[in-house]
């Protein structure tokens, strides 16, 4: 039961941790992150939050990854629906304050990012299943063969032309985080000694089986301290 509670803690922790990061590189004003000005660019146009969109966009990016055959988690669920949520929590609570010159916003831009990977570290390490969006880069490296960094450029730098084109707020922030969120990812995977390539993520149907083996052994357990 520690087991669970403890990959459960994690993982929510991963949630929340990515979600304050977003909300850091929003309210830098110079500019959202690429994934959020295409967000922004969905928001624009339609009568949804930028977490909602958030959460809507992931369900579209999961059902890419599964034609590469990529597993669909707990925490990929999770992921594409609690990482939204908290975004629309933070920002409605006012619990990052907004930038308003460019020193404040390229610090927070870099928190930002340190919070996004670190976020990242922590629930993909999980192995409950890769996020949508992580999903797609463990999926392109896996297939090319290139580095996290190489990959996550790539992947960044699409979804700001496409969120670009919708009418998302782009400045210079956008582009420090396009081109710097990757290498942020690869400084924090390298200092806790995480390598994507190698991570077995579990089903849904996996976890489902583990999880009873774990309630069972815990049962069995406080059957045998009773009776002795």
């Amino acid at each position: 039961m520690k087991k669970i509670f403890g990959l459960l803690l994690r993982l929510f922790s991963g949630f929340f941790t990515c979600a304050l990061g977003i909300v850091f590189m929003l309210n830098s004003n110079l500019g959202a992150g690429p994934w959020d000005v295409f967000h922004q660019g969905l928001s624009n146009h339609t009568f949804l939050t930028i977490g909602q969109a958030s959460i809507i966009v992931g369900f579209i990016v999961i059902g890419t990854t599964t034609l590469f055959k990529l597993k669909i988690g707990v925490g990929t669920v999770l992921n594409m629906i609690f990482i939204g949520l908290f975004t629309d929590l933070i920002i409605f609570t006012e619990l990052v304050p907004v930038c308003d010159s460019f020193l404040s916003g390229l610090i927070m831009i870099i928190i930002g990012m340190l919070l996004m990977s670190l976020g990242t570290y922590f629930y993909i390490s999980c192995e409950l299943g890769c996020g949508p969006r992580d999903g797609l880069m463990v999926v392109l490296t896996k297939i090319t063969k290139r580095p996290v960094s190489t990959i996550r450029g790539a992947i960044e730098i699409g979804a700001l032309i496409v969120g670009y084109l919708l009418g998302g707020y782009v400045g210079i922030g956008t582009f420090i985080i396009a081109l710097g969120l990757g290498y942020c990812m690869k400084f924090i995977f390298k200092k806790f000694n995480l390598d994507v390539s190698l991570l077995n993520h579990r089903s849904i149907k996996e976890t489902y089986t583990l999880a009873k083996v774990f309630i069972r052994e815990y049962k069995h357990k406080s059957i045998e301290n009773i009776e002795t």
